[in-house]
C-alpha cells in the first residue's frame, strides 16, 4: 500500500493486530481445545519429573530401595511416553488451526480486495497486496501454528514451574520472583523494538515484491528496450533494502535473546549458590535442591525461549497489522441499505444529468467530467468520439458505477445509480474494453465470466458469433487450452474477440464498447462488426470511438473534449457544422487538412 494511504488510515493502525484473529479461533473451538488439552497434557507430564528425580534420589541409592527405584524409574519410562504421545497431538492440532486460519484469512482478505473500488487500486500497488495475502499470511500461519504452540507452552511451564519452585523451596522462590522484573522489563522495552523493525522490513520485502510483479508482467516490453540490467539493479537495490531492514529487525531480536538468557541464567546460578550453601548446612537435602534445580532450568528455559518467541510474534503482529489494514479499507461504492429495484423487464434507458468527475489522485486543476448531460433511449446506439483525455473511458467507469460522482447523477431506466445494488447495476451492462483481461485459465473459462456457469454449446455459440471459434479450434486443446497470463499466448485481435464473446454470452440490454474491433485486422473488423451490429439490435449501445469509421452509423454522435460535450448530432450534421469533430474526421478521411488542425 502506498506510503500516503499507510499514514492515512490511522485507524486501522489503532487496532490491537493479533486480536483482529481472534474471531478466526472461536470458529474452530474444536481445534483450539484439542490443541490446548493436548499442550496442558504435556506440560503438566514434564512437571511432574522432577518430583520423580527428588524421590529418586532422597530415598534411592541403596539395596533396600532397588524395587522402589525400578518402579520409579518405570513411571519415568510411562511419563516418557505420555510426553511424546501429547507432543504429537498438540502439534497436529496446533499447525492444522495455524492452516485453517491463515486459509479463512487469506479468504476473507481476498473477497474484501475484489470488493473495493478502483479508487483503491489507483493509488496501492497490486504486487504490494498479493505480499500480504502470501508472506504476511505464511508469518502469521508459523506464529499460530509453532510459535504460539511454543509461547502457551513455555508459558504454562514457567508458571507451573514458579509455582512448584515455591512449594519446594518458598524462600529461594522469594529471590527468584524479585529477578522477574529485572528479566521481564527488557523484554518488553526491545520487543516494541522488534515489533517496529519487523514492520519496516515487511514493507521493504512488499515493495521488492511489487517491483518483481510489475517487472516480470512487462518482460517482453524490457527486453525490447533493454532494460533487463536497469530492472535488475532496481530490483536489487528493493531487495537490499529489504535485507537492510530485516537485518536490523533480527539484530535487534539477538539482543533481545541475549539480554533475556543472560539475564535468566545468570538470576539461576546465583539462586542455586544460594541452595548448595543450604545443602552444605543441613537445612536442605540433595533432593529438593535438585528438585527446586530442575523446577529453575524449566522456567529459566520458558522465559529464555519465550523472548525468542517474542520476535516471532513481533513479526506476526506486525503481518497481522498490514492485513488489518486491507480488511479495515472501506467500500465506497455499496448497496444503500434498502437498494431499489430496477425495473423489469429491462428497458437500458439512460439519463445523465449535470455529471461532474474528478479523480482524487490525479492532480488536475478540471475534472474528468464536468456537468455533462446526456440522455439515451431505449435501443439508441450513440457513438461518444473526442480526442485522448475528453472523458469518454471515465463515463463508462462511472456508468458502471466503479465511482460516484461528485456532482449530478446517472439514472438507469429511472432509478439512480446510487440507490441501487451495484451488483444489479452492472448486470445490466456488457462491455467490450480496449484493454482486455485475459486471466490465467481455458478459453472456455475466461468466456464464461460473462455468465458463470454458461453450457459449452452456449460459450461455443457466442465465440462463433464473435468471429473467435475459428481460432480456437485450432488450438491445441480447444476450448480448454490454457491462456496463458494476461493472455500472453493470445493476439491482440484475438483477445479482443474473447471479449466481444463474453459480451454476446451476457446477454445484457446495454452494450458498452470502447474501441471494440481496434486490435482487429480488417478481415477479422468487417465479420465482428457484423456480429456486433446483430447483437445491438433492440438493444442500447454506447460506442467509444476514435476512426470514426466504425460509427458512421450510430444514431447519434456525441464528441467530448475536456470534459465536456462540445457537439451532438449525425455524421453529416457535424461536418457540415465544421467544429471539433468536423477537424477530426478531415484528419482521418484524408480530406484537406491545415496546418493549423494537424497542430491540434
Amino acid at each position: 500500500m502506498s506510503r500516503n494511504a499507510k499514514s492515512s488510515n490511522g485507524r486501522a493502525k489503532q487496532l490491537q493486530p493479533l486480536s483482529r484473529l481472534l474471531p478466526y479461533l472461536k470458529t474452530y473451538r474444536g481445534l483450539v481445545s484439542g490443541a490446548l488439552f493436548f499442550l496442558l497434557m504435556a506440560s503438566l507430564v514434564t512437571l511432574a519429573l522432577p518430583v520423580a528425580v527428588r524421590r529418586v534420589i532422597d530415598h534411592g541409592f541403596s539395596a533396600d530401595n532397588a524395587a522402589l527405584v525400578n518402579n520409579y524409574f518405570m513411571m519415568l519410562g510411562l511419563m516418557a511416553l505420555a510426553l511424546g504421545v501429547a507432543s504429537a497431538m498438540r502439534y497436529y492440532f496446533v499447525m492444522v488451526l495455524g492452516e485453517r486460519l491463515v486459509a479463512d484469512l487469506r479468504r476473507d482478505v481476498f473477497s474484501h480486495i475484489v470488493r473495493l473500488s478502483p479508487a483503491f487500486f489507483d493509488v496501492n500497488q497490486s504486487g504490494e497486496i498479493v505480499s500480504r495475502l502470501t508472506a504476511d499470511t505464511v508469518q502469521i500461519k508459523s506464529a499460530f501454528g509453532a510459535s504460539a504452540s511454543i509461547a502457551l507452552r513455555n508459558l504454562i511451564m514457567g508458571l507451573g514451574a514458579l509455582i512448584m519452585m515455591i512449594y519446594t523451596a518458598p524462600w529461594l522462590s522469594v529471590m527468584v520472583i524479585f529477578a522477574i522484573p529485572v528479566i521481564v522489563l527488557p523484554l518488553i522495552a526491545f520487543g516494541r523494538k522488534v515489533r517496529g523493525r519487523s514492520r519496516i522490513a515487511q514493507d521493504s520485502l512488499a515493495d521488492a515484491s511489487a517491483f518483481a510483479s510489475e517487472a516480470i508482467g512487462a518482460t517482453r516490453a524490457l527486453q525490447a528496450f533493454n532494460g533487463e540490467a536497469m530492472a535488475s539493479r532496481q530490483y536489487t537495490n528493493s531487495i537490499d533494502d529489504a535485507f537492510a531492514a530485516s537485518r536490523s529487525a533480527t539484530r535487534a531480536r539477538a539482543t533481545l535473546t541475549a539480554i533475556a538468557i543472560t539475564l535468566v541464567f545468570c538470576s539461576v546460578t546465583a539462586i542455586l549458590w544460594v541452595g548448595a550453601q543450604s545443602v552444605l548446612a543441613g537445612t536442605m537435602t540433595g533432593g529438593t535442591l535438585g528438585q527446586f534445580l530442575l523446577y529453575s532450568v524449566l522456567a529459566a528455559g520458558a522465559l529464555g525461549q519465550l523472548s525468542e518467541v517474542w520476535g516471532e510474534l513481533s513479526l506476526a503482529a506486525g503481518a497481522a497489522e498490514r492485513l488489518s489494514e486491507l480488511l479495515s479499507e472501506p467500500e465506497i461504492i455499496t448497496a444503500p441499505a434498502t437498494p431499489k429495484a430496477l425495473p423489469q423487464p429491462a428497458a437500458g434507458r439512460i439519463d445523465i444529468d449535470r455529471l461532474a468527475f474528478c479523480y482524487p489522485t490525479s492532480g488536475a486543476k478540471a475534472g474528468a467530467l464536468n456537468g455533462i448531460s446526456l440522455s439515451v433511449k431505449s435501443g439508441e446506439t450513440v457513438a461518444i468520439v473526442g480526442p485522448s483525455g475528453a472523458g469518454k473511458s471515465t463515463l463508462f467507469a462511472l456508468l458502471l458505477r466503479f465511482y460516484d460522482p461528485v456532482e449530478g447523477g446517472i439514472r438507469l431506466d429511472g432509478i439512480d445509480l446510487r440507490e441501487a445494488d451495484p451488483q444489479a447495476v452492472r448486470q445490466r451492462f456488457a462491455i467490450v474494453p480496449q484493454d482486455v483481461a485475459i486471466f490465467a485459465a481455458s478459453i472456455h473459462d475466461n468466456i464464461a465470466i460473462g455468465r458463470p456457469g454458461a453450457s459449452r454449446e452456449d460459450v461455443r455459440a457466442a465465440a462463433i458469433a464473435a468471429q473467435a471459434d475459428g481460432f480456437i479450434e485450432k488450438l491445441e486443446h480447444g476450448y480448454d487450452t490454457l491462456a496463458g497470463e494476461r493472455g500472453i499466448t493470445l493476439s491482440g485481435g484475438q483477445r479482443q474477440r474473447i471479449a466481444i464473446a463474453r459480451a454476446i454470452l451476457r446477454d445484457a440490454p446495454i452494450l458498452l464498447l470502447d474501441e471494440a474491433t481496434s486490435a482487429l485486422d480488417a478481415e477479422s473488423e468487417t465479420l465482428v462488426q457484423q456480429a456486433l451490429g446483430q447483437l445491438m439490435q433492440g438493444r442500447t449501445t454506447l460506442v467509444i470511438a476514435h476512426r470514426l469509421a466504425t460509427v458512421l452509423s450510430a444514431d447519434r454522435l456525441i464528441v467530448m473534449d475536456e470534459g465536456v460535450i462540445v457537439e451532438e448530432g449525425t455524421h453529416d450534421s457535424l461536418v457540415a457544422h465544421n467544429g471539433l469533430y468536423a477537424r477530426l474526421a478531415r484528419l482521418q478521411f484524408n480530406t484537406e487538412t491545415t496546418p493549423e488542425e494537424l497542430s491540434g
